[in-house]
């Protein structure tokens, strides 16, 4: 029997994917796929958050794992609830990019005090784990 080779990409361009805007005034923002224009382009449109519908370049946005069920050109109503049905944005919380993205945003939010609490957590931390390391070595 032959293998079955793996897919090289794991997210294509689809109708009902999620994508994240990277660029422009809504970057940051999630928004769904509703329809393929060309090679270049996409309409989308991000009801839940804010993001009216309008063409994107595909080079402005980027894919996600995630894919709403809708047909393809959408309305906004139909679309909105597939969005909740779905929990796009519970499940968007649970992956390691949005907590990768949380996390970074946190520690640019952090003040002087802030850092300096940290790094005095960390240097007890450190000195509670060299005194363990050096009771295991006696």
């Amino acid at each position: 029997m032959p293998q079955q080779r793996s897919l090289t990409f794991q997210r294509v361009v689809e109708v009902g994917r999620v994508v994240m805007v990277n660029y422009g005034a809504d970057a940051g923002k999630l928004a769904v796929i509703v329809d393929i224009i060309d090679h270049n382009r996409a309409l989308i449109e991000g009801p839940t958050t804010g993001i009216s519908r309008q063409a994107y370049a595909f080079k402005r946005l980027t894919l996600t794992p995630l894919v709403v069920k809708i047909p393809r050109a959408a309305g906004a109503k139909a679309l909105k609830a597939a969005i909740e049905k779905q929990d796009v944005a519970g499940s968007w919380a649970k992956t390691a990019w949005a907590k990768k993205i949380a996390a970074r945003s946190k520690r640019a939010s952090n003040s002087d005090f802030d850092r300096f609490k940290l790094a005095k957590f960390k240097r007890v931390r450190r000195e509670i784990v060299d005194k363990a390391v050096k009771a295991t070595k006696a």
